[in-house]
């Protein structure tokens, strides 16, 4: 069951095959991708205090390290702590503290960062820069022979920002993470050993899981050399490889369409786009299909049940300019492959169809539950069905649409960002009494953070000490682009903030 066999195999079937790319140069074929992961394994194992289940974090931007760390920790027998890397100091110091890691990969350029806190961590022993001279070196180690795990043994542990405080472990096991390589297979969409995944966006989410069915298949990974998306970028590496895909936040997709490279672009080579984290708006989907052509696939998932909730095929994405084709496209498409999916009301009981309820979820792909927090597990987890805190409807078809969500998470860029962590931070300044945060509608990033300040009375609170105050505890892109000073925040006969109110107040 250990997924460090998906890499072994396809080294076995394909072993001169491209495994791993910068830009368009092959850096590594599957023999060695295999070769280098096994003997970084080894290289884990020798290190003080590291035993056999232990978490291994991964601090880093994309590049082609990445994959050889995530797949040498499963061959050992330890698990992955992806962080996104945009992460503020204290949020990597939680998260490295919580998770137990005793060793933690990072990207040069963040390196600095990462050791100024790790003194502060008792258990973390090493913080290793992927390229370095270390890391050679323990890519000179002997090879090992892979590690037997159990089914259920952690593979994963993916940490979700807190709606209701600090962020939750989702724990994502081996025989998760395999039904969701069945799931895309079956619901999302074939591979060839000759097709590749380009990694645009973060490896630390999405992308990072795809590489997953794209390793078994033997397909290429390749990393742009930026690191991350630009639309240039993309369009030139399209006229490289075939059979692309590409995994991207609805922003993403945006911006790819609306360049102005697009008009001459040669998309021939792209085979599928995969789109997720985000509604998409029903019109820039169907000027995708017009631009692209039929090669967009939606998915509905989050970081408890990876990917895999539902989806909204190439087939599907297809039809009439009818209403019952645009109301298709506003959903987000069909329970995947082995995953029920129902809308409940507060007691759990099923709403009837066309009614919007909470959506739960249940199959293999639904993690264990969260690390160290038996109480959010049992609630989350409660009557054996994930309670995703998003609001929906499923119509008489089976397809679900998203209403709301219920969390007032905020989606920017295709990064969540969650209002209670940011007013938390702005309670922070004496003078501010109350605050609140919501979304407001942004063209290019889907979504920007927008700030309502009550400060105290013939207090001087201004944008710059604000925007300090944010920089020094949270992450560039969580904080506010949009301050409102009113007198007092609007609410019900219960003393709850009414966002419903300040979004009216927004977009007046």
């Amino acid at each position: 069951m250990n997924l460090a066999n998906l890499l072994h195999t396809s080294a076995s079937r394909y072993p001169d095959a491209p495994a791993l790319a910068i830009g368009t140069e092959v850096l590594a074929t599957y023999s060695d991708h295999s070769d280098c992961s096994s003997r970084l394994a080894g290289a884990l194992l020798s290190l003080p205090g590291i035993e056999a289940g232990d978490r291994v974090a991964i601090a880093m931007k994309n590049c082609p390290e990445y994959s050889e760390i995530i797949f040498a920790a499963w061959h050992a027998g330890l698990s992955i702590v992806p962080i996104n890397f945009r992460l503020h100091p204290r949020e990597f110091s939680y998260i490295l503290s919580h998770s137990g890691a005793k060793v933690c990969f990072v990207s040069d350029d963040i390196a600095q960062g990462i050791e100024e806190i790790s003194g502060d961590i008792s258990h973390l022993g090493e913080v290793i820069t992927a390229g370095s001279s270390r890391y050679r070196e323990m890519m000179a180690h002997n090879t090992i022979d892979q590690a037997e795990v159990e089914a259920d043994d952690l593979a994963w542990l993916f940490y979700t920002s807190g709606t209701t405080g600090r962020p939750k472990g989702a724990m994502l096991t081996h025989a998760n993470l395999r039904a969701m390589n069945a799931a895309y297979f079956a619901s999302v969409d074939e591979i060839g050993h000759s097709d590749c995944i380009i990694h645009a966006a973060p490896y630390s989410h999405g992308s990072g899981l795809y590489l997953l069915p794209h390793v078994k298949r033997g397909a290429c990974q390749v990393i742009p050399v930026s690191g991350g998306f630009n639309p240039g970028e993309v369009f030139n590496l399209l006229k490289h490889w075939e059979g692309a895909m590409l995994f991207m936040a609805p922003t993403m997709v945006t911006r790819l369409i609306n360049a102005p490279d697009m008009e001459t672009a040669d998309t021939t080579n792209l085979k599928t786009i995969v789109y997720g984290g985000a509604p998409m708006y029903t019109e820039d989907c169907v000027k995708a299909l017009k631009l692209l052509g039929p090669k967009l696939v939606q998915i509905y998932g989050q970081g408890e049940a990876p990917m895999s909730i539902t989806a909204l095929s190439r087939g599907l994405h297809s039809g009439s300019m009818t209403s019952s084709y645009y109301k298709r496209l506003a959903s987000v498409g069909l329970a995947q492959h082995g995953v029920e999916v129902r809308v409940a009301d507060a007691k759990d009981n099923d709403v009837p169809t066309g009614e919007i309820g909470e959506v739960l979820v249940r199959g293999p792909v639904v993690m264990r539950g969260y690390w160290n927090n038996a109480n959010a597990s049992e609630q989350t987890l409660r009557g054996g069905w994930l309670h995703t805190g998003d609001m929906g409807a499923i119509d008489e078809s089976g397809f679900l649409t998203l209403k709301d969500r219920s969390k007032d998470m905020i989606i920017s860029g295709g990064s969540n960002i969650y209002p209670r962590e940011i007013e938390e931070v702005l309670l922070h300044h004496e003078d501010v009494v109350e605050c609140s945060v919501i979304g407001r509608k942004h063209p290019e990033w889907g979504e920007e953070v927008v700030a309502f300040i009550v400060a105290k009375e013939s207090a001087k609170v201004t944008e710059t000490e604000l925007n300090t105050l944010c920089l020094e505890h949270i992450a560039r892109y969580k904080r506010p682009r949009v301050y409102r000073f009113i007198d007092a925040l609007p609410k019900n006969n219960n003393g709850k903030v009414l966002k419903t109110k300040l979004r009216d107040i927004i977009e007046s």
